[in-house]
């Protein structure tokens, strides 16, 4: 019967994992997809979103059957109830990326302004990488690799205040329509690490026991 527990408890982590890599996956395609303009590869973004979603609802349902089933205590509670709050981030990242996808359909044959074009890439290239990284420490629950991605976070800040400067300096000849797109994708790009963040001090909560104050909105 222990055995059939730590083999559920095992599969909750194996299914967040397979949540961060399609997040991950989804945000790299929305991107190309933006910067290309790809009208197919962006649909197929959007479609495939519902399966983060249904993996989402696996992860509440397995945590929920555990709990009546098992009454988890110590760090196997953490486990569980970290669970659903990493689920829920990495699920609205999967949104997020899907948004992304819907700008580059909306805005055919030209989604970014070649002026904001650098900035965005390597918006972009940052996603990546913070959501690699909560990849990793959802399968290695290494506490000082998700204790980095706050400091990665912070790189993608000063991304988004250059893309608002480009946006808002005098050299704007774009207008008010690709300006408004712009200023989203920012915010997506900047809310999907944000996302990204919360997970990872799950699983510092998960591994310590400490709790910390989840990233802004």
């Amino acid at each position: 019967m222990r055995e059939e527990y730590r083999a559920e408890l095992a599969d909750v982590t194996q299914t967040l994992v397979a949540m961060a890599e399609g997040v991950r996956g989804a945000m790299r395609r929305a991107s190309a997809a933006l910067l290309s303009v790809d009208a197919t590869d962006a649909e197929e973004v959007v479609l495939a979103d519902a399966e983060t979603d249904a993996l989402y609802h696996q992860v509440e349902e397995k945590v929920y059957d555990l709990l009546a089933r098992q009454a988890p205590v110590a760090s196997d509670l953490r486990l569980v109830v970290t669970a659903l709050h990493i689920g829920a981030d990495l699920e609205r990242m999967g949104d997020l990326a899907s948004h992304v996808a819907k700008i580059a359909l909306r805005r055919v044959p030209t989604a970014v302004p070649e002026e904001l074009r650098p900035v965005i890439a390597d918006m972009a290239a940052t996603a990546d990488g913070i959501a690699g990284k909560v990849a990793e420490v959802l399968r290695t629950a290494d506490a000082a690799r998700a204790a980095e991605l706050e400091h990665d976070d912070d790189e993608m800040d000063e991304l988004l205040k250059q893309l608002y400067g480009l946006m808002l300096g005098t050299a704007w000849r774009h207008g008010v329509g690709p300006a408004v797109d712009g200023a989203l994708l920012g915010r997506w790009y900047e809310r999907y690490a944000d996302h990204a963040v919360n997970a990872g001090r799950s699983v510092l909560y998960f591994v310590t026991g400490e709790t910390a104050a989840p990233a802004a909105s």
